[in-house]
């Protein structure tokens, strides 16, 4: 079954990546994981920066949220 979704999608695991991960302390994943998630904001700001260069650096953190904020309902 496995080589069925091997297959089916395009996996690509990098075993070395996760065998080094597993050597970490539990707060050092998590460190790990700011870090990317940091990384990915920086890359969104860029990308949002040059498609919108006359925003000012409070509205592109405002657009950057925006972008990774779920839309959330209230009901009644």
């Amino acid at each position: 079954m496995t080589d069925d979704l091997t297959r089916e999608y395009d996996i690509s695991i990098d075993w070395e990546q996760l065998e080094l991960m597993a050597t970490l302390s539990p707060a050092k994943r998590v460190l790990a994981g700011m870090q990317a998630q940091a990384f990915a904001m920086a890359a969104l700001r860029g990308t949002l920066r040059r498609r919108f260069p006359e925003l000012t650096q409070s509205e592109l953190n405002m657009k950057v949220l925006a972008y990774l904020t779920p839309l959330r309902m209230e009901m009644p």
